[in-house]
């Protein structure tokens, strides 16, 4: 499984949004996912490659169409996200010029797991 077969695979029910109007969207990575294998022996932790994944999948999503990364203007990992841990990531666009900016904020259960500021190109 590649890394957009798990994000799709990790991905729970349908986007919401909230009052704000971010999207919502919930992933959960089973312990036996291949993305586990050797990151880290015997304390396995989800790349952080795939927090960034998660937010540009999902804005692929919402916009309907294929993105490329252009920048990783911010990348902030706050805290390990474990096997089985829901992953919620709260997601803003906004586009100017061809550019997609997408703000992404991850919690677990309440907590700040990360956020992240990419700019994207529509394929």
């Amino acid at each position: 499984m590649n890394l957009r077969d798990s994000i799709f695979a990790a991905q729970i029910g349908r986007p919401q949004t909230d009052a704000n109007g971010a999207a919502i969207f919930e992933f959960c990575f089973r312990a036996n996912d291949s993305v586990f294998a050797g990151h880290f022996p015997n304390r396995p932790l989800l790349p952080g490659i795939f927090q960034l994944e998660m937010a540009r999948v999902a804005a692929e999503n919402m916009l309907n169409c294929p993105l490329t990364v252009r920048e990783i203007c911010r990348a902030k990992f706050q805290r390990p996200v474990l096997p089985d841990e829901i992953v919620r990531v709260e997601l803003k666009l906004s586009e100017t010029d061809g550019i997609v900016q997408v703000r992404a904020n991850f919690s677990v259960g309440g907590q700040a797991a990360g956020e992240t500021v990419l700019w994207l190109c529509r394929k």
